[in-house]
């Protein structure tokens, strides 16, 4: 892989590495290396970055979801470091374009193979915790699944927190909840804020990288609020 391939990667992950030589061991697959003396493959870097990826991903929906018991903790959790899940991840990010296979591998559609690409997914986040520590990785990996990990919390059933938030409010207040959202940034890094009232007085924000999960998120403040009795509170306010 050149050195511009590896600098408009590094671009795609929003991580401007150090040492650019992580990023191009994260990329090699053990095909490759089987046919070319020297090379390393990615199988250490993903063996930490598996590591890494478990562990924020177990924080971030502890944190973020304390109406959740520890089953349905583990059930989002599996859904969103699933090899599937990954692999769309990787393909999203362009890291099949990007990998080093074997001739072999290559030709018998390597870069389409939902394990190498998952695989290649934890090897990244293994090279960009070693390149930028916990909170470069954390970021990373945020990025990616954050989407996912509010779909996979909405629960069984459709009942995501918007319509939570809906029948609650049809109960309680006869009112139905109303949504504002607007984006900031460049087109191709789009962030969304969504605000959502409830009656004359209860309201909420949320934040994410699309209307939907914006809108979740802000369903999910004001919901978890109403539910516990406590004042609605930002999703700036909740430990992230």
């Amino acid at each position: 892989m050149t050195a511009p391939e590896l600098e408009a990667l590094a671009r795609r992950l929003s991580h401007p590495f150090d040492d650019m030589t992580l990023l191009d061991a994260a990329v090699t697959h053990r095909s490759w290396c089987a046919e070319s003396q020297g090379s390393e493959s990615n199988e250490r870097l993903e063996f930490l970055g598996d590591a890494v990826l478990g562990l924020v991903v177990t924080d971030h929906v502890y944190r973020s979801y304390p109406e959740l018991p520890e089953g349905e903790l583990a059930k989002v959790r599996a859904g969103v470091v699933s090899s599937c899940a990954l692999a769309d991840v990787a393909l999203e990010l362009g890291l099949g374009e990007a990998l080093r296979l074997g001739r072999g591998e290559d030709t018998s559609g390597g870069r389409a193979k939902p394990s190498i690409l998952a695989d290649a997914l934890e090897a990244v986040i293994g090279a960009v915790y070693l390149d930028g520590g916990w909170d470069a990785a954390a970021a990373l990996v945020l990025r990616c699944l954050s989407t996912r990990i509010v779909e996979a919390a909405s629960g069984p059933g459709g009942r995501d927190y918007k319509t939570r938030l809906q029948e609650l409010a049809a109960s309680r207040y006869e009112s139905l909840p109303r949504y504002d959202v607007v984006d900031r940034g460049p087109d191709h890094a789009k962030h969304f804020v969504a605000t959502v009232q409830v009656g004359h007085e209860l309201s909420g924000t949320g934040e994410g990288s699309s209307k939907k999960q914006a809108e979740q998120e802000a369903a999910r403040m004001v919901w978890r609020g109403l539910e516990a009795g406590d004042p609605v509170a930002t999703s700036e306010e909740v430990p992230a």
